[in-house]
This record gives C-alpha cells, sequence and structure tokens, in this order.
C-alpha cells in the first residue's frame, strides 16, 4: 500500500505520478497490469472523504500537541497558522492514502490473490508462442 500498488495484483500502479507533483493528482481507472476496476460502483470513492476526515483529525491532533509541548504558546494563531500549513501539506498525501486504505483494507470485493499473479503469467506465457508463429 505504501507504494500505491494494486490491491489486486501489487504490481500496478495506482496512481500516475508522485504524491506532491505539480501536476493534477490522478488516479488510473483500472490497473495497467492485471486490469482490475478501481471504482467498484459509482461514487465509490466518495467513502474515501470519511477516510480522508480520520488521517487530518490524527495530523491535527498530533500537530496540536507539538506545538503546545514544544512553543508552551497560548495564542491561537499560533495553533491555526501551524494546524493551516499542516492541513495544506498533507492534503495531497490525504488524497492518495485515503483512497489506497479504502481500496486495501475496506474493500472485501478487491483483494490481494497470488495466484492471481500466477493465472496472468501464465495467460502471457501462453499467448506469446502464437505472436511468435504469426510474424
Amino acid at each position: 500500500m505504501i507504494h500505491s500498488k494494486c490491491p489486486k495484483c501489487h504490481v500496478g500502479n495506482v496512481f500516475e505520478g508522485k504524491v506532491y507533483s505539480l501536476r493534477k493528482q490522478h488516479m488510473n481507472e483500472v490497473c495497467p497490469h492485471c486490469g482490475v476496476k478501481y471504482e467498484v460502483e459509482p461514487g465509490y470513492f466518495y467513502a474515501a472523504m470519511y477516510v480522508s476526515y480520520a488521517l487530518s483529525v490524527a495530523e491535527i491532533v498530533s500537530v496540536s500537541v507539538a506545538i503546545a509541548v514544544l512553543s508552551r504558546s497560548e495564542s491561537p494563531w499560533v495553533y491555526l497558522a501551524g494546524l493551516a500549513v499542516t492541513i495544506l501539506l498533507f492534503a495531497p498525501f490525504n488524497f492518495r492514502y485515503a483512497r489506497l486504505i479504502l481500496l486495501h483494507f475496506l474493500t472485501p470485493k478487491i483483494s490481494y490473490d497470488p495466484r492471481f499473479e500466477l493465472a496472468l503469467e501464465i495467460q502471457e506465457n501462453d499467448r506469446q508462442p502464437e505472436n511468435e508463429s504469426s510474424k
């Protein structure tokens, strides 16, 4: 999950580009390796908003405690500035990993199957002689 790989085959990339790329964040519709469709049903990734919310709350609480311990400031502006920076810095991370957590841990229809990868390799090996003989 950390490397943004497909939950079914653990080979294909779920996202194009890096987490903090300057381009728009883009998620592949299907796995480029095994072809599994990521959006199980229409509107499926709306559930990722709840996962993103949980990640944001954990980050905000952690940063608030760190600011309280390190700065010992009672000014609300110190907290607001720290939290605003935290939310902006972690937004791309939350977008990506909320969807990955949803796919890897909260989707029973898509789960890792090592036999699935083996079956794909067998299919590819069966197709190769046909392609070579047609040349």
